[in-house]
């Protein structure tokens, strides 16, 4: 029986020292992540511990790094090897495996850490298919070109290096550990990934699909009515009635219209259609001081660690200070000591679909021209953890990769099967000579040398500088088009439906010193109708440039803090412009329902403002997007698929101007529905539903209440992100926060002879969950507050923000 005891007793043993040495399924070995010496453990806030002196052999000269007490660096180098090297040694001790992860999602690479996971996997072979690794590769070796660029690339590459290099496992960041992995040594095409990860996040969202299967249902004036190239209310980038002085290039319309099949469905890994931004600069007669303002806060998904990271970068010939992307040199948005600069994306279209014939199911070759085109097949190795190697072929014609082949139905809504697509990240580019250019220019000429180096993600790139110069360029490589071409689907075997050539750069939209004293922009169309350049048509909607223009149209002696609190407006110009009607329709005498009444109160008491305790903005959205619903059903969700639904803009037009419009009535139906009957059925359907989803009316009728902010984990870890925040404003306000997405970085600049700068994104400077730096700007985020941005003009400046000094030294 003894016997028995003792070797139950050492299988125990060995099965427990088993389990603790080994992956048990996606947990890591528990042993090492519980060991307190190498563990878990070690990830606290004795991290954030500042090294005070380190020797780095690959340095030239002696590096000097000041941090401050929100932990930004400012880093003071003699050359630019040692500026870039250093950025990146200070990047990788602060967001090393953020730097990890985001370049492996880019390159389809997550099975080599997460292992045999379906859902990974595909994920994977779509960032492949989609050409990522392909456009990365073309950058890099366009790259080769610019000497500038790729010393800082390179120098930036041995930075990080040197860091993993000196780093021992019981150092990695506690997401190495959870995932039980170890960083790997960066090469200069992690760097090419990082931007096109981002490019294809701004750009990546199309509607060609959907809209060719709208063209099967609808009549060209139907079409017309309903998606307009130019939407109502809006109000362009470029000032209406700017005047075009060029000779644009001319183009072929097709001599025969084409129809394509719309294909069918991929996987669900659309990005959002909610990308986008707001910037304003204005000019020294409306500000107090008489000196330029400029104004950028960027709308992207919020995730911890944050997108951004707050840098200073000083070295002979350059001073700038700013956010720059985990994986990338220089500063991608901010300032120096003579200009700033800024973005929002410009949502102009610069992908298109073509739909493929192929001769046969090899696919080796496809029909172009008349002929049959050889096709060029890459061949994707996907690694998976634990098991063997997938190959995925995925097939390339002249206009690029063809995704998805087959009729196999997937649930996603953008990307059609058995077409290729042309996208202006796959050409061969250099963005990274425009950030280095535009961090040193010291005016409006080098602001306009700098900005011919970036072709995607096309942006509209606001300019400020110290002469008083304000301006504004919807900045990019657009196809010349012909009217509407890439709104629908194209036919891949007619060469007048390829790209034909670019726009040249002196004549894409752009504007400098208008008259009105502003520029500005906030994601919609860049001109008006008399611009000679077809550029797209889904653009953001109106309401956050409309509200940002009348403001800045009222405003006079304007200040900085003027600026931060306009970032925070929360004003609803939909609202403000709509519910008088519907009000008007709304007819609740003949009920006896309080809670009708009440609602209809607060609605009528409303100052339109989306705040977090109002009641107002939760019943007005509701009601809106289930009249909104009740309205298109049935044209939309035909028995063709689900469509493209019309731009709310389009529908609050026709409620606004066509109230008998026969829109309003259910074609399925034998009765006809008029505007009232809906408007009045919408506000009881939601009244109801509001009231079995949060009770009685009141306080849990606030619009905090309706879908609190989340600022999730890159990596979807548990309790590592912040959730619940209870912010104020909507997408469609110019503090555009959503449940997921919000101001990202919000910035204001003010170039008088001292740069003054304010600043703050959600999150914090510190990638270790366990540090007092991981998460500590939100709470003031929430709050709509900004930083004072420490601007410090050489090495030698003292200032009592700052709290620690490293010295980095060579051999």
């Amino acid at each position: 029986m003894r016997g028995f005891k003792l070797i139950t007793l050492i299988i125990c043993c060995v099965l427990l020292f088993y389990a603790l040495d080994n992956r048990q399924g996606q947990l890591p070995p528990l042993g090492n992540f519980l060991n307190p010496w190498s563990g878990f453990w070690q990830n606290n806030s004795a991290a954030d511990e500042i090294a005070e002196e380190l020797h780095l052999p690959d340095l030239i000269e002696t590096v000097y790094v000041k941090w401050d007490d929100r932990h930004v660096p400012h880093i003071f180098a003699q050359n630019p090897h040692d500026l870039y090297f250093a950025q990146g040694y200070i990047m990788a001790k602060d967001r090393l495996w953020q730097l990890d992860f985001i370049t492996r999602y880019a390159a389809g690479r997550l099975s080599e850490i997460f292992g045999k996971n379906e859902t990974v996997i595909q994920l994977d072979k779509f960032q492949r298919r989609i050409g990522m690794g392909f456009a990365a590769e073309n950058s890099l070796q366009e790259q080769q070109k610019y000497p500038q660029s790729l010393l800082v690339v390179e120098a930036y590459g041995k930075g990080v290096n040197a860091y993993i290099e000196n780093l021992a496992p019981e150092n990695y960041p506690v997401e190495f550990k959870i995932l039980d992995y170890a960083p790997e040594k960066w090469q200069p095409i992690k760097t090419a990934l990082v931007l096109k990860y981002m490019a294809w996040d701004l750009t990546g969202h199309s509607s060609d699909r959907k809209m060719s299967r709208v063209r099967k249902v609808f009549d060209q004036k139907t079409l017309n009515l309903l998606y307009p190239d130019f939407t109502p209310f809006f109000e362009p980038v470029i000032p209406k009635g700017t005047k075009w002085d060029f000779l644009p290039l001319k183009i072929t319309n097709p001599a025969a219209d084409f129809l394509g099949t719309a294909g069918a469905m991929l996987p669900p890994y659309e990005v959002s259609p909610f990308n986008g931004s707001n910037n304003w600069a204005v000019s020294g007669s409306k500000t107090k001081s008489g000196k330029v303002i400029l104004c950028n806060d960027m709308h992207l998904n919020l995730n911890l660690p944050s997108i951004w990271y707050e840098i200073q970068l000083n070295a002979p010939g350059i001073n700038v200070y700013g956010v720059t992307l985990p994986g990338t040199p220089a500063v991608i948005v901010g300032f120096n000591e003579n200009i700033s600069w800024g973005f929002t994306n410009a949502a102009s279209d610069v992908l298109d679909w073509y739909q493929i014939e192929f001769k046969d199911k090899n696919k080796n070759a496809y029909q172009y021209d008349g002929g049959w085109h050889k096709t060029i097949k890459r061949i994707e190795k996907i690694k998976i953890r634990g098991a063997a190697t997938i190959i995925d072929t995925v097939v390339y014609t002249h206009h690029g990769p063809v995704p998805y082949v087959g009729k196999k139905k997937t649930p996603n809504s953008t990307i059609p099967t058995g077409a290729a697509m042309r996208w202006t990240a796959h050409d061969p580019s250099v963005e990274m000579e425009m950030f280095l250019r535009i961090n040193k220019a010291k005016n409006y000429e080098d602001y306009l040398d700098a900005l011919q180096y970036f072709d995607c993600p096309a942006q509209n790139t606001v300019f400020a500088d110290q002469s008083g110069t304000i301006a504004l360029r919807h900045n990019g490589k657009f196809p010349v088009r012909w009217p509407q071409q890439g709104k629908f689907m194209l036919d891949g075997s007619n060469p007048q439906h390829d790209w034909q050539a670019f726009i040249p750069r002196d004549q894409i939209p752009q504007v400098k010193n208008p008259t009105r004293g502003f520029v500005s922009s906030a994601n919609q169309h860049p001109v008006d109708e008399k611009y000679p350049y077809y550029l797209g048509t889904f653009y953001a909607g109106a309401d956050r440039s409309v509200r940002i223009n009348e403001l800045l149209k009222e405003m006079k002696n304007i200040t900085p803090q003027d600026m931060v609190a306009m970032q925070n407006d929360v004003l609803n110009i939909s609202a403000r412009r709509l519910l008088p009607t519907l009000l008007h329709y709304l007819n609740i005498d003949g009920t006896k329902n309080p809670l009708h009444r009440h609602a209809q109160k607060v609605l009528e008491n409303w100052d339109y403002l989306q705040k977090k305790d109002s009641i107002a903005p939760l019943v007005f959205e509701k009601w809106r997007w289930e009249l909104f619903h009740n309205i298109w059903k049935d044209e939309m969700e035909s028995t063709n698929g689900c469509l493209q639904w019309p731009a709310y803009e389009v529908t609050e037009n026709l409620i606004l101007q066509s109230p008998d419009s026969p829109f309003f009535d259910n074609k399925n139906t034998t009765a006809k529905e008029t505007l009232a009957g809906l408007v009045n059925s919408a506000f009881s359907a939601v009244c109801k539903r509001l009231q079995e989803e949060r009770g009685p009316f009141g306080e849990n009728w606030q619009w905090a209440k309706n879908g609190r902010t989340e600022i999730g984990h890159i990596g979807n870890i548990p309790g590592f992100g912040r959730s619940s925040l209870i912010t104020n404003g909507a997408l469609s306000t110019v503090n555009a926060i959503g449940k997921t997405h919000g101001p990202s970085w919000r910035m204001v600049v003010e170039l008088g002879e001292k740069v003054k700068a304010w600043g703050i994104y959600p999150g914090g400077q510190s990638g270790n969950p366990g540090s007092k730096f991981y998460d500590d700007f939100i709470d003031d985020w929430v709050g709509g507050h900004a930083y004072e941005l420490l601007f410090l003009h050489d090495e030698q400046e003292k200032n009592k923000q700052i709290t620690g000094y490293s010295t980095l030294r060579g051999n």
